[in-house]
């Protein structure tokens, strides 16, 4: 049986559905505070965000409707050839379904279409799913931080090599 979710790039008539999905999803990880993502300006204009050389958003669709999303940009702040893996979290009715595993290969194979040569992210203690996945793609745990992304509420931060 085929998956009854589909992976395409954001447009501007998802950002309303990715900023309610990003404002519903952090704060059930305790991730509401100062330091998260929840913040970022970009959040209310996602599509607009990511429509810039070296970036993409995708968002997922459960039976038509967005549920979840994730994206690439470079890293700010970072070394040259890494962007971080950003802004990926899914509604529950899309956890379970492989999406997420989706999702991730196809921010990774557009990382590598844009020439980058790391991919970086952060994430924070409790979002087990997540890191099992992060894990099983082969992203590494590191010891602290790169760039300057700003979230310092992060404290799980991970690399992963493309080849």
């Amino acid at each position: 049986m085929s998956p009854r979710f589909a992976i395409r790039p954001i447009t501007p008539a998802d950002d309303l559905a990715v900023a309610r999905i990003i404002r519903g999803v952090m704060p059930e990880f305790g991730a509401d505070g100062p330091g998260f993502a929840i913040h970022d300006p970009e959040v209310d204009a996602m599509s607009a965000a990511y429509d810039r050389p070296g970036a993409a958003y995708f968002v997922v669709e459960l039976d038509g409707r967005v549920q979840g999303g994730g994206g690439v940009a470079p890293l700010e702040g970072g070394p040259e050839g890494v962007c971080e893996l950003r802004k990926m979290y899914f509604l529950p009715a899309l956890r379970g379904l492989g999406a997420g595993a989706a999702l991730m290969q196809r921010c990774l194979d557009q990382a590598r279409a844009l020439g980058f040569r790391q991919v970086y992210l952060e994430t924070l203690r409790g979002m087990d799913a997540a890191q099992k996945l992060y894990e099983r793609t082969g992203f590494r745990r590191l010891d602290g931080p790169l760039g300057a992304t700003g979230h310092f509420g992060c404290n799980r931060f991970y690399l992963l090599d493309l080849a």
